[in-house]
Formats: C-alpha cells, sequence, structure tokens
C-alpha cells in the first residue's frame, strides 16, 4: 500500500516535469530532481514486475542453483582428478617411491668400490634372507648383519642388546665385507629355504633377558665356530657386543662360512627354538594382567557381601548390558555369610572347609557362594564386551573417593572412574578393648568371627578337641555356641559362652524368652556364663589363655572367639568427605539411599531413613538384600524411597528358630503370644518346604494364601515349652516390632502390622493372623 502510495505521488510529478521541459526547451531532465534534465520515464503500476511468490521461496530457488552448480563442480573436480591419477599423466606425488637404506658414516667414508660391490651383492643375493631373519638388526647395522649370519641366528638377543658397540668399530664392519662377498654366492642359497621358514619373527620378537645365556649355551656346542662364542657365552650380560665383532669375524670369514650352511645353520634354528620362551610368556602376561583394570565403568560397587550381590542383579534386571565392576578387599567372590555360623557346623563332610559346600536342614547340598566362577567376567574383558558384565576385582581395597570428579583411587594406586557408584562396604566386628594391648602371643588365640579365613581358623581349632570360650551372648555368639557345642560332642572339645545379659540375646528377647534359650543353648553341651564379662588376659606357660571375670573368676582356655557387634566399615567417609551419623553409625543417606549425587550406599554401612521408624540402621542378611536391591535400581534411574520393612533370623540348630521385623528392643513393653509347637513348626521344618536356608528366601516362595484365623491364642500352659508364638513390641501403644518364635512365613503379615501403624486394644486378636494353632 506504500509503494502504491508513492507511485500515485510520482505521477503528477512526472506529468510537471514534462511540462517544464516542454516550456524551456530543454532535452534532459535531472535525475536528482524530479523536473530537471531525465530522459527517464517512471514506469506505471502496469509496468512494475509481478513478484513470483515470497521472498523466502525465491531465495530456496536460487540456493538450490547454485547448490547443483556446486555438486557438478565437485563431481567434475573429482572425476578429473581421478582420470589423471589413474592414466599416469600427472605424477602428484602421493607413492612413496623407491625406499633408499641409509648409508653408514664408515661405508660413505670408504668410498670405492668395495662399498659398491657390497651393496649390489647383498641386495642380489641375501636382502630378503637378512630382512626376514633379523629386521631390527638389518635397519641398525647391515654390514654386522651380513658378516656372521649363523652367529646372528645363534645369539639374537646379543646382537639386538648392543646395537651401538656395532656402529662404533666401524673397521671391523668394513673387514668383513669382504669374507662375506666370497661366501655370498653359495651358503646364503643354501640357507635361505631351511632357516628362513624354520626361525620366524617369534623368537627375534620376544628375546628373554634372562634366557639369553641357555639359548647361547647350546647351540654353540654344535656350531663349527668353537671360540668364537666363548666370550659371549659368559660375558653376555656385561659386553658381549665388543668381543663378537672382533675375534669371531677375523679367524672365520671364508672357511667357517663356507662349512656353516650345512650343519650349523639347520641346528641353530633348532636350538633358538629350545630357549625358554615359553616360560617368560607367562611372567609377561601376569605382569600385564595386574594392569588390565578397566580405567572407566559405568557401575562401580565397593564391596562383595550380599548387598553388592542384590545390587548388580537389581541393575541387570534393569540394564541387561551394563558393565559391572566389584572391588572385593577380601579377596572372595561374593558369598553368603549366615552359613558360616550355621549349617556349615552341621555337616559332616571333612572336605567342608576346603570345598564350601554344606547342606541345608533339609539335606539339599549347596555352595556358600552366590555364583559360580563362570558366572563372573574377567575384569581384564569387561570393557570390550559388547553385552557387558559382572567383574570381581579380588583383593583390592578402595582408600579414597572423589565423588565430584567420579573417581575411586585403589590402594595400589590405580584409579578408576565411574558414572554410578554403590559403597557396600559391610561392617567389621567390635573388638574388646581388653585385647586392644594384647602381644602377639595372646592375639594369635583369639578369632573375630566374619569371614572365610575365621570359620576355617576356628574349624580347625574345633577339629582337634580344645576348649573354646565364646565372649557375646547376641545373635552371632548364640549361633556359634550352638554350633560350637553340637561339633564337641564328636571332637571331645568344650565350648564356654561368657556374656553381661542375664540370658542369651536378652537385648532382643524378653526375659522369660531369654532364660528359656539359655536353658536351649546348653542343652547343647555349651557351659553358659551369664552377668559376667572378661576384665583382663594374660598367656599361661602352656600357651593356653587366662581370662579374669568381673565376678573374680577365671577361665581358662585354648582359644577365644569374640562376638560382641559390628562396627560400620566407613573409612571412606573420612578420606572422601562423606556424612557419617554420629548416632547410629554408618554413611548417612537419604531414603533413596543416596549419599551424594550418584553415589549410594547399601547394607550394614548405611544409616537411612525409614519413613516408618525414623532414621535407623540395620545389620541383617534381609535388610543387605533390601537395600541392595533398590540401591541397584535407583541407580538404573527408579528413585524408589525405602519404604520395605526387612526382617532378620536366628536359628540355634535345626530345632529351634525365629524371624523378627522392626524394632525389637526388650527394653520395649512386649506381648507374648504361645501355642504348643509340632514337627512343622522347626527351622528343618520350613526349610524341607520351601528348599531354601535362607529365610528372606524362603519367605519369597512360601504360600501364604490359605493362612486361616486360629482360636484361643493363649500364654504357654506347662508342658508347651513356649513351643511357638508371637511376641508383639511396643511403644507408644503401638506395634513397632515383631518376633515370630518357630513361627515362619508369616512375614508378610507382620510386615502389614507395622507399616498400618496402628494401636490394637487387644493384641490376642491380632495374633490370630498367624495361625498359630492350625495344623
Amino acid at each position: 500500500m506504500y509503494r502504491c502510495r508513492g507511485l500515485v505521488r510520482r505521477v503528477p510529478n512526472s506529468c510537471r516535469t514534462a511540462d517544464c521541459v516542454t516550456k524551456h526547451g530543454k532535452k534532459t531532465v535531472n535525475p536528482s530532481r524530479g523536473y530537471a534534465d531525465l530522459p527517464y520515464k517512471p514506469p506505471s503500476m502496469n509496468e512494475l514486475p509481478k513478484p513470483q511468490g515470497s521472498w523466502s521461496q525465491r531465495h530456496e530457488r536460487i540456493q538450490r542453483k547454485y547448490n547443483l552448480q556446486l555438486a557438478a563442480g565437485i563431481g567434475f573436480s573429482t572425476f578429473t582428478f581421478f582420470v589423471l591419477k589413474s592414466s599416469g599423466l600427472v605424477d602428484f606425488g602421493l607413492n612413496p617411491g623407491q625406499i633408499q637404506l641409509p648409508k653408514s658414516d664408515s661405508a660413505a667414508a670408504a668410498g670405492g668400490e668395495e662399498e659398491e660391490e657390497e651393496e649390489s651383492s647383498v641386495a642380489e643375493a641375501s636382502a630378503e634372507v637378512i630382512e626376514e631373519e633379523a629386521p631390527a638388526a638389518v635397519e641398525e647395522a647391515p654390514a654386522a648383519v651380513e658378516e656372521a649370519p649363523a652367529a646372528v641366528e645363534e645369539t639374537p638377543a646379543v646382537v639386538e642388546e648392543a646395537p651401538a658397540a656395532v656402529e662404533e668399530a666401524p673397521a671391523v664392519v668394513e673387514e668383513a665385507s669382504a669374507p662375506v662377498e666370497e661366501a655370498a654366492p653359495a651358503p646364503v642359497e643354501e640357507t635361505v629355504p631351511a632357516p628362513v621358514e624354520e626361525a620366524p619373527a617369534a623368537p627375534v620378537e620376544e628375546p628373554p633377558a634372562a634366557p639369553v645365556e641357555e639359548a647361547a649355551a647350546a647351540p654353540v656346542e654344535a656350531a663349527p665356530v668353537e671360540e668364537a662364542p666363548a666370550a659371549p657365552a659368559e660375558e653376555a650380560p656385561a659386553a658381549p657386543a665388543e668381543e663378537a665383532p672382533a675375534a669371531p669375524v677375523e679367524e672365520a670369514p671364508a672357511a667357517p662360512v663356507e662349512e656353516a650352511p650345512a650343519a650349523p645353520v639347520e641346528e641353530a634354528p633348532a636350538a633358538v627354538e629350545e630357549t625358554p620362551v615359553a616360560e617368560a610368556a607367562p611372567a609377561a602376561s601376569t605382569e600385564g594382567a595386574a594392569k588390565l583394570v578397566p580405567e572407566h565403568v559405568t557401575y562401580l560397587i565397593v564391596g562383595a557381601g550380599t548387598s553388592s550381590v542384590a545390587a548388580f542383579r537389581a541393575i541387570k534386571s534393569r540394564d541387561a548390558k551394563a558393565k559391572i565392576l566389584v572391588v572385593s578387599g577380601e579377596g572372595e567372590k561374593p558369598y553368603m555369610r549366615p552359613p558360616l555360623s550355621k549349617e556349615l557346623w552341621y555337616t559332616e563332610d571333612p572336605e567342608t572347609t576346603k570345598t564350601l559346600r554344606f547342606k541345608q536342614w533339609n539335606g539339599k547340598e549347596r555352595s556358600i557362594y552366590f555364583e559360580h566362577e563362570d558366572y563372573y567376567t574377567p575384569a581384564s574383558e569387561l570393557a570390550t564386551r559388547e553385552n557387558g558384565g559382572i567383574s570381581v576385582l579380588q583383593g583390592r581395597q578402595v582408600v579414597k573417593l572423589d565423588a565430584h570428579k567420579k573417581r575411586v583411587y585403589l590402594d595400589d594406586g590405580t584409579e578408576i572412574s565411574y558414572d554410578k557408584c554403590l559403597l557396600a562396604t559391610g561392617g567389621s566386628p567390635k573388638p574388646l578393648p581388653v585385647f586392644d594391648k594384647a602381644g602377639n602371643d595372646i592375639l594369635k588365640n583369639v578369632t573375630l568371627f566374619r569371614t572365610i579365613a575365621d570359620y576355617q581358623r576356628l574349624n580347625e581349632v574345633a577339629q582337634q578337641g580344645k576348649h573354646i570360650t565364646i565372649i557375646g551372648g547376641g545373635f552371632l555368639g548364640s549361633e556359634i555356641a550352638c554350633a560350637l557345642g553340637h561339633k564337641s560332642k564328636s571332637t571331645k572339645g568344650s565350648v564356654t559362652q561368657v556374656y553381661p545379659e542375664s540370658g542369651n540375646m536378652g537385648k532382643v528377647l524378653p526375659e522369660y524368652l531369654s532364660k528359656w534359650t539359655t536353658e536351649k543353648v546348653k542343652a547343647e553341651g555349651v557351659n553358659v556364663i551369664t552377668d559376667s564379662s572378661v576384665k583382663g588376659v594374660k598367656s599361661t606357660e602352656d600357651g593356653k589363655l587366662s581370662l579374669s571375670l568381673n565376678t573374680g573368676s577365671e577361665i581358662v582356655t585354648d582359644h577365644v572367639v569374640v562376638a560382641v557387634g559390628l562396627e560400620p566399615n566407613v573409612d571412606l567417609a573420612y578420606s572422601s568427605g562423606l556424612e557419617v551419623d554420629n548416632e547410629h553409625g554408618g554413611f548417612r543417606v537419604n531414603a533413596e539411599l543416596e549419599a551424594r549425587s550418584n553415589l549410594w550406599v547399601a547394607g550394614d554401612a548405611a544409616c537411612f531413613y525409614d519413613i516408618k521408624l525414623g532414621r535407623r540402621r540395620v545389620e541383617h542378611h534381609d535388610h543387605a538384600i533390601v537395600s541392595g536391591r533398590l540401591a541397584g535400581e535407583n541407580m538404573t534411574g527408579a528413585g524408589k524411597p525405602y519404604w520395605h520393612q526387612s526382617m532378620f533370623w536366628s536359628d540355634l540348630g535345626p530345632d529351634v528358630g525365629y524371624e523378627a521385623i522392626g524394632i525389637v528392643d526388650s527394653s520395649l513393653p512386649t506381648v507374648g503370644v504361645f501355642a504348643k509347637a509340632t514337627t512343622k513348626d522347626t527351622p528343618k521344618a520350613v526349610v524341607e518346604a520351601t528348599g531354601e536356608s535362607l529365610r528372606s528366601e524362603t519367605e519369597q516362595t512360601a504360600d501364604t494364601s490359605s493362612m486361616m484365623y486360629s482360636s484361643a491364642p493363649h500364654a504357654p500352659l506347662k508342658g508347651e515349652d513356649y513351643g511357638k508364638g508371637v511376641i508383639f513390641y511396643l511403644r507408644d501403644n503401638i506395634v513397632v516390632g515383631i518376633v515370630l518364635w518357630n513361627v515362619f512365613n508369616r512375614m508378610p503379615i507382620a510386615r502389614k502390622i507395622i507399616k498400618d501403624g496402628k494401636s490394637y486394644d487387644d493384641l490376642n486378636e491380632v495374633a490370630k493372623l498367624f495361625s498359630l494353632h492350625s495344623e
């Protein structure tokens, strides 16, 4: 519209300009003014060009035309270059040309006819032989190789070790050229077929340093040049190259070379093959294997316990091609710890300590290791595996972690970067202060029970029928006491258990049930000393230990087992700037088990926030599985909070066992409902029914759909002996913990009761949910 209005104004101006030209008799118009000397007539509306589409469309058409022209030009140039290069009309200088070997300084100085004849003879007769037998030696000293081909084949390591010495003797090299020239036509042609095929580049590429003396000694006796190898064979490490050119070359210019083709040259390859190259190869491969640790992994797990296994299984289920590296400081593949204090002691096979295979309560045999050896991928192959894998780096410790750079540092100086990392460091047994300043004569008879090595050591002591004292009355101490008491029946040994509580597991079970459990432990042949603690220890003259108790009594024993609790392994927190919970111990994490960005913690070392019971830390097998699985899922992006209430269990042999969940503290008010037990209410029976010895696994395989309410639960009557029952732990009249005594596969019900967090007027009615009286 604007342009049209301008044209309308210009039309009258054009008319006025024409009138002005006519009036003044001018023939031109000024282009800067509308009435000046211009022979130009502005176009009318009909004369203006008609636009063809938008400006963008016009630009696209122009650009398309330019692109076609450019493509045509590139194609034509490429075709022209190809034709010129193929036809050879133009030399572009892309070919390497003729290879020229550099001339030595001595040859350049000498000049003359001898050098020309030597070069021509080498090029015509022995170039291929020399290149195939000793390629490295040809580049450094071609004349030295020509003067003594048999000596080079016999001692390849000596020639390679002293290239500088050969260059320092130009005069000797020139003198050796003449004999080689005379012997070149006959011997070289005869030696080409045999030694070239029988002596490949293998012995030359891998010349071992140590076997050089042996390699030189073997062929020297067979070769006719007896005096030549004598000095190099003895002085090979010091200066073999200086004497080799001087003595043997002068004495064997003509005769030895002529006699060499038949016998010595054929025997030389055999001697080289007999050199212990194969013995040096394993050493090199072992040294290389130590360095074949991946520099970067997608998922890194520090620790090889139960939570580690649960984590990498969860990662693999969500990321099938995941590459996972597990660092095991203990030096073992991931294995189960519960059998160390339970079924392994009840297996009669004497090879159990070596095979680490045990019989479950139902008689079914299984290994203590979670997976077989072939399940894991070698660490050296992890980075190249297309479908990923799980590798275990055994015997290495992570000493520092940089959460910002996402990198860990091992005890041998190796650095590994990661995308996601899980700390599953577990815990270590608590030591007793009384043993802190003890000497080796005492500590050699003390075991802090935790690992496979601890089990094997303690089993060896028990097999000898010695007296063993267990300090601690908790889960681990009571289980070991029952296991060793059972073992002592066949080894004629004796077992004593000492702890400060009034009964076994006195911090967990109500007093009446704790005392009943103590009588059960005594029935296994254990001498139980309650309300006592060790105040001092000393070594006796016969190598035993004397323990002084707070009651004034003294115990003389052969071996001591300390089982007083667990301390989380949080050394990485102090070296890496991570937060530790002052009240509960362990790495402080959120509800998703995350300590830092891309850094999670699971298992015994995690102090997590329970959305129902608050911040806490748990040291049991099922918690390791639950927290490890959750951490593994969150490492793949699940973002789930911790809400599952983990359980724990303990077996005092095949006949008595219990499962617990929540906060089970004997200081809390408790309500117990019991019933008479049957033959089906034992750990042995539940394993026979489910086929699994780990209670966290029997819970998953159990069928709870047919549960029915039981009638009239009651306190134990005379003769029932707390056969089976349910103990409720209360806080503010709300159930916060439950112990199922010889009641199995009912944990989902207990978990739901704690999750609801309700207050109950009559817990006898709640106990009906567990079918105590069902047959």
